[in-house]
């Protein structure tokens, strides 16, 4: 069974209510994240909107004018995705994050001229590795 996407209506904005429902025990993950990349120390605006090319609602997470990371709402757990460049992905090898995570970007192929790193997010421990992917994706030019 392949899995889907969730948040397809486009008149169900997904609030706190909606995303407990669906996220059910990642909730709290997704709230952790949430309230630590909305710190001035990180400075991060998450926008919710829906997109008609992709009948879901997708959350573009901003720093200033770049875009940090995209997030999806799948059944129970939430999905990251974050674009290099051939240039700046050899510098997330260099990251103290799990070689796994390394090495599906190696293998990923670009998408154009960006190559997509998407991660299935279900527990705490993986934040670790993503605010270590937030702080060097906010500091590239």
């Amino acid at each position: 069974m392949e899995e889907a996407t969730l948040l397809r209506d486009p008149h169900t904005f997904p609030t706190t209510e909606v995303l407990k429902d669906v996220l059910h025990a990642s909730y709290s993950v997704y709230e952790e994240l949430i309230n630590v990349i909305t710190t001035p120390a990180y400075g991060l605006v998450p926008e919710w909107r829906y997109y008609k090319d992709g009948k879901a609602w997708l959350c573009k997470v901003q720093y200033k004018k770049k875009t940090i990371f995209w997030l999806s709402v799948w059944d129970q757990y939430f999905k990251m995705t974050f674009y290099f460049t051939q240039a700046t992905s050899s510098g997330v090898t260099a990251l103290s994050i799990k070689k796994s995570l390394k090495e599906m970007l190696i293998q990923t192929k670009p998408t154009g001229k960006l190559i997509p790193l998407t991660l299935d997010i279900k527990k705490k421990e993986q934040l670790k590795d993503v605010l270590r992917l937030i702080a060097y994706k906010k500091s590239l030019k």
